[in-house]
């Protein structure tokens, strides 16, 4: 089969032939129809991950049709049209992942490639109202704003909600899911266009935190504090996500694209009972529970760009450029 493959760190990715993957006990071949890049793969081709064994075939998010199975899987999935979940061996603590854990990727073979083997417990329906190109768009990014969203920070309806850094995938379905469970959602971006797009999915309003005094003028413009706030950025910016959480608040966190929180006065944290709530992928319920909300809303993830597989470097390229509003993906 063809892949898209890391040789070497810091060098660009090959595209090449390789073994085709077995259906081996346990587990199912899928033949990919898409799949989805995530700034993970930016940062294993960078090298920013431990203990990466090379050639690696990357990618953690992929739709399409089950080709075999192992002997041991229900044969009722061959042929069927499915997502795959890339959290990967999470463990029996729905509170948080195993020692086990990894995602799809690393170390394991991802999806960038014609096929991939994947447990079969892994595997979900694929959406009915999705695309291919959708579909592939959804498992780590929506995955990942779901548990932020409702497994964690336990968002209601009604509920003030602030999203940062609005325009990459888990930002954008946290935006989708929270305006579709009926909370007033607001977002922050460095690009008047993306906050613009984004009240197109639902924003009622947000602000560009490169402007000077940009949370006030939040506030202000919400009309008063948030109970939720989704970050995965960190850094400096943190500090002035603290003082918009309301006394009680959430602020929930899956990232730090910018650095550990600079500044940070603990004090407001503990006198006005703010809950910091750190959260990474999601258990297999959390996937259920995404999936089900999904198609029960009729969600559809935002697709920037497709390139074909053969095109993943340029596709890397674009993320790296920070331009896009929505998933990357590749097609098969």
């Amino acid at each position: 089969m063809n892949a898209a493959v890391f040789t070497a760190i810091k060098q660009s990715v090959t595209f090449q032939s390789v073994a085709d993957p077995i259906s081996a006990p346990g587990h199912a071949v899928v033949r990919l129809q898409a799949a989805a890049l995530n700034h993970r793969d930016l940062w294993i081709q960078q090298g920013l991950y431990a203990n990466i064994q090379l050639p690696l075939i990357p990618g953690s998010d992929g739709a399409g049709v089950v080709e075999s199975v192992g002997s041991d899987v229900d044969k009722s999935w061959l042929g069927r049209e499915v997502i795959i979940n890339p959290s990967l061996d999470w463990g029996p603590d729905p509170h948080a992942q195993g020692p086990a854990f990894r995602i799809l990727g690393l170390p394991d073979s991802g999806t960038f490639a014609e096929k991939i083997s994947i447990p079969a417990a892994n595997l979900a329906p694929k959406p009915a109202h999705l695309s291919w190109a959708q579909a592939a768009a959804l498992p780590l990014a929506g995955l990942t704003a779901w548990r932020a969203l409702f497994t964690r920070a336990q968002l209601k309806a009604g509920e003030r909600v602030l999203v940062t850094g609005v325009g990459g995938g888990a930002a954008l379905f946290a935006l989708q899911f929270a305006a579709a469970a009926g909370a007033e959602a607001w977002v922050t971006s460095g690009s008047p266009d993306k906050l613009a797009r984004a009240q197109t999915l639902g924003a009622r309003g947000g602000a560009n935190y490169r402007d000077t005094g940009w949370a006030a003028g939040l506030q202000k413009q919400a009309g008063g504090l948030f109970d939720v706030i989704v970050d995965s950025a960190g850094g400096e910016g943190f500090a002035s996500l603290i003082e918009l959480t309301r006394p009680g608040g959430r602020l929930v966190f899956f990232g730090a694209t910018t650095g550990n929180p600079k500044g940070l006065d603990v004090r407001k944290c503990f006198f006005r009972q703010i809950n910091l709530l750190g959260t990474t992928m999601g258990s297999p319920a959390d996937f259920a529970g995404m999936t089900a909300f999904v198609a029960r809303h009729k969600i559809v993830p935002v697709v920037d760009r497709v390139f074909p597989l053969e095109a993943a470097e340029p596709a890397l390229r674009h993320m790296e450029s920070g331009a896009q509003f929505g998933k990357i993906v590749l097609a098969l």
